[in-house]
């Protein structure tokens, strides 16, 4: 909030990014939590980070499970009693992937918020920088510095989630520390 408050944002976000990053895990083999699964899109076995950020790219919520749970499946498990801590909260942006009902399910049970799906135009050749959806992909970049996160190497669902507490944590205060200089 802090951080928000002084790079002249408000201190609770009305609006954020969802998407999620499938994680590789390593070669010792699977979690011993059944939270390792096959992403079939992505082709990847291991697990998958779904955050939701503000605008900034700060994370506001960060849920890890099995890469075999779909985007729009896991996005229930994000917004659950997401209005507790952001009363404010009413515009969500995310890809194509929660174009579905599971997503606009778990939508109706919180008041006042709404997804708006943010695609790609078919004209597009190549990488394209799609507006709104590259600020949770920033986010997964700077994640990704963190080398516990780069790859999977936990028994637990709860460690890389604690990991990604971390890096979040890290990430905040370094900006923070920037900003007051």
């Amino acid at each position: 909030m802090a951080l928000r408050e002084q790079i002249g944002r408000e201190a609770i976000p009305s609006a954020a990014v969802l998407d999620s990053q499938s994680v590789k895990s390593a070669e010792k083999g699977g979690g011993k939590d059944d939270a390792v699964g096959y992403d079939a899109g992505k082709k990847v076995k291991g697990r998958k980070i779904h955050a939701l950020v503000d605008t900034e790219g700060l994370p506001m919520r960060v849920v890890v499970h099995s890469a075999a749970i779909q985007d729009r499946d896991g996005a229930g498990l994000v917004l659950e009693n997401i209005r507790r801590r952001f009363l404010w909260l009413d515009l969500i942006w995310a890809d194509g992937g929660y174009n579905a009902w599971q997503v606009e399910t778990a939508v109706a049970k919180v008041p006042v918020l709404r997804v708006e799906i943010v695609k790609r135009s078919d004209d597009m050749n190549g990488f394209v920088v799609v507006p709104r959806r590259w600020v949770v992909e920033r986010t997964f970049s700077w994640f990704g510095r963190n080398r516990r996160l780069a790859k999977d190497f936990e028994n637990l669902a709860q460690t890389p989630a604690a990991f990604v507490t971390l890096a979040s944590i890290q990430l905040a205060v370094r900006r923070l520390g920037r900003v007051k200089s």
